[in-house]
C-alpha cells in the first residue's frame, strides 16, 4: 500500500520541517523526490540524506515568489505526478499593527508562491493525464488565532484556492486537497520562539504545546503520513477536501 514507485514528487519547503519529513517518507515509498527550498544548504542536505538511504532525490534552489523562476524549474523537471506545497512563513501581528511590507511578504510566499507552483505544475499534469496536489493550510484558516492576522489570511486563501483547483481540474484527473495542521514541532517553531520570545522560549513552548487538547505539538512525520495517504492511489476518491490534523484543537 501507498507505493509511489515511478512517481515524480515535487515538495516545496522540502529542506526542513514538514516538507523534509514528506521528502524522506515519499522517497522511502519509492518516489523520485524533487526537494525544493530557498536554502541551497537545506535542499542539498535533504537530498543527500535520501540518496544515502538508497532513494532518488534532486535538490532545487527556488524562490517560489518569482513566477518565471518557478516555471523554469518545473520545465526542467518536466514530469510531475505529485505536488506538495509546503513552503510557507509566519508572522505575529494584528490588523492594525501589521505593516504593509509584512503583509505583502506573507502574501507573496504563502499565497502567490502556491499560485506560482500551481500555474507551472498543472499544465504538466494535464500533459501527463493526471496528478495530485496537496496544499498546506492550517487551523488558522478556520479558527481565530490571536496575533496571526496576516498568517491566517494566507491560509484562508490557500483553503479557497484548494477548493477551486479541485473543481476546475477534476475532469483532467487532477486531485487537489489540503490539510490543516495544528502546532507542529519543527525547527521553524524553535526559530520562531527564539526570535519573538527571547528568554521565554521554554515557557512559550509549553504554552503552545498545551493549546492542543492532546497536550503536545505534533511531529512532522505524523503530518507526512497523512500527506502520503492523500497523495497515493489509495486516496483516488478524495478531492476538494481539507483534513484537520491538530490534536483536537478544532473540536
Amino acid at each position: 500500500m501507498f507505493n509511489l514507485t515511478n512517481k515524480n514528487a515535487v515538495i516545496t519547503g522540502g529542506g526542513s520541517g514538514i516538507g523534509k519529513a514528506v521528502c524522506m517518507l515519499f522517497a522511502k515509498q519509492g518516489a523520485a523526490v524533487h526537494v525544493v527550498d530557498i536554502s541551497e544548504e537545506n535542499a542539498n542536505q535533504t537530498a543527500h540524506e535520501i540518496i544515502q538511504a538508497g532513494g532518488a532525490a534532486f535538490p532545487h534552489v527556488c524562490d517560489v515568489t518569482k513566477q518565471q523562476v518557478v516555471v523554469n524549474m518545473f520545465t526542467q523537471i518536466s514530469k510531475v505526478d505529485i505536488l506538495v506545497n509546503s513552503a510557507g512563513i509566519s508572522h505575529i501581528g494584528k490588523a492594525d499593527n501589521t505593516s504593509e511590507a509584512d503583509f505583502e511578504r506573507i502574501f507573496n510566499v504563502n499565497v502567490k508562491g502556491v499560485y506560482n507552483c500551481l500555474f507551472a505544475a498543472i499544465p504538466l499534469m494535464k500533459q501527463n493525464h493526471g496528478g495530485v496536489i496537496l496544499n498546506m493550510s492550517s487551523v488558522a484558516a478556520i479558527a481565530g488565532l490571536s496575533d496571526r492576522f496576516a498568517y491566517s489570511m494566507s491560509k484562508g486563501a490557500l483553503y479557497a484556492m484548494t477548493m477551486s483547483t479541485a473543481k476546475d481540474y477534476i475532469q483532467d484527473n487532477i486531485r487537489c486537497n489540503c490539510i490543516s495542521p495544528g502546532r507542529i514541532h519543527t525547527p521553524f517553531v524553535d526559530n520562531f520562539l527564539a526570535k519573538n520570545y527571547p528568554g521565554k522560549e521554554q515557557e512559550m513552548f509549553e504554552k503552545l504545546s498545551k493549546s492542543q487538547p492532546i497536550g503536545r505539538m505534533g511531529t512532522p512525520t505524523e503530518i507526512a503520513f497523512l500527506i502520503l495517504y492523500l497523495c497515493s492511489d489509495e486516496a483516488g476518491f478524495v478531492t476538494g477536501s481539507d483534513y484537520p490534523i491538530d490534536g483536537g484543537f478544532l473540536k
